[in-house]
């Protein structure tokens, strides 16, 4: 576990914030709710979900709600909060992950339909075309061809938006930024992985941290990518996102303010407050939807703050939801394509459980439940 002293940080002063996030986002989320009425900021339902009954009002609701968090974060943090060591490239990262979802959500809502080269098609065209630097050109870009084409399997059926290697392209950089600062900015401590119950012996063997080195650029590149979609995947039902998001940053507000880490405390504590307000907004029948542009970037700065106190070992549990979500999607992905058949109804897994019969409301319920215990274990694992 990393500690860092910078000054005892009141615990009231941070809750302060959460409470000062929950405000300003209530004060101003009518504003957004009649923009993006206004503008129709609609995205068409799944078509596999377009017949369920739970979804049939969500043909006219807007997405973008994300944008009542994101703001509302950046500029109460900005004005109280900012600090180029410990908020700058978390809030970076966040608002270029935002950018991301919001292209992807604006050209869903307005753009027109792409399309991209099979493989097959461009195997011919190294074979036949007539100019031999195009040749040449399709020979080098084949692996950039396969990346992309094989990137189609984990995207949505959908032919507009951002192309699935065009956002894993973008989430890379964001993922770099963040290795960059925990890496050169931070300190060699944060070059370790530390475990639960360390130098403790268990069974003969002392618990040491464990010393990666620069490996830990691409984990935290990793990391900070599979994180942003987690919680962009499990943003599915009304309120299911936002509840647990919830849990998770209280969860890390106390963590960073327990390992010492007051301004990152602040900035996890106005979260907290900034989604609570969007999920009084979003609670079936929701006003709005997160959209990519909310669920991307706080998943981005879910993951960044978690690696910023050190707590990457602990991660896993305190996202655990969001993490079994997307690993629901992997497998499906993989049972499809190796095996032939799927292994769920339906993926993500909030979507199994509907087409099983769960209500929504039932559904978004016990997950948050669920989540809510094993983010309770990975706090009792990290306080050790």
């Amino acid at each position: 576990m990393i500690t860092i002293l910078q000054g005892t940080v009141d615990l009231a002063y941070i809750i302060g914030f959460a409470l000062i996030g929950a405000i300003v986002a209530f004060l101003w989320a009518p504003f957004l709710t009649s923009f993006l009425y206004r503008f129709h900021v609609i995205k068409t339902p799944k078509t596999e979900l377009a017949t369920v009954g739970s979804h049939a009002y969500k043909s006219s609701t807007p997405i973008m709600g994300g944008l009542l968090i994101v703001i509302t974060v950046a500029v109460i943090t900005y004005f109280f909060n900012w600090s180029r060591s410990f908020t700058f490239v978390p809030v970076g990262v966040m608002l270029i992950s935002a950018a991301l979802g919001a292209i992807d959500d604006l050209l869903n809502v307005y753009g027109s339909e792409r399309h991209s080269r099979k493989l097959g098609h461009v195997i011919n065209l190294i074979r036949v075309h007539k100019e031999w630097r195009m040749r040449l050109w399709y020979i080098v870009t084949f692996p950039w061809t396969m990346f992309k084409r094989l990137s189609v399997w984990f995207g949505s059926r959908t032919n507009r938006g951002v192309f699935v290697h065009e956002k894993l392209t973008l989430q890379f950089i964001a993922g770099a930024l963040t290795a960059w600062w925990i890496y050169t900015k931070l300190g060699p401590a944060w070059h370790f992985i530390y475990l639960p119950f360390q130098d403790q012996t268990i069974f003969g063997w002392t618990i040491s941290p464990i010393n990666v080195g620069w490996f830990i650029v691409p984990i935290i590149i990793f990391i900070v990518m599979f994180t942003a979609n987690a919680v962009n995947i499990a943003d599915g039902m009304d309120g299911l996102a936002g509840g647990m998001l919830i849990i998770t940053f209280s969860a890390l507000t106390l963590l960073s303010w327990i390992n010492g880490f007051g301004e990152i405390a602040i900035l996890n504590a106005t979260t907290v407050g900034a989604v609570a307000a969007y999920t009084y907004f979003n609670i079936k029948p929701a006003r709005f939807i997160m959209g990519d542009v909310g669920s991307l970037s706080l998943g981005a700065l879910l993951a960044v703050n978690a690696m910023a106190i050190g707590e990457i070992t602990t991660l896993f549990f305190l996202g655990f939801m969001f993490y079994i979500e997307a690993l629901t999607v992997v497998i499906q992905v993989a049972s499809r394509y190796t095996l032939g058949r799927k292994i769920f109804k339906m993926a993500p897994l909030h979507h199994h459980f509907e087409l099983k019969g769960w209500s929504e409301e039932k559904t978004v319920m016990r997950f948050w439940v669920v989540h809510f215990m094993f983010v309770v274990f990975g706090f009792w694992l990290a306080l050790h």
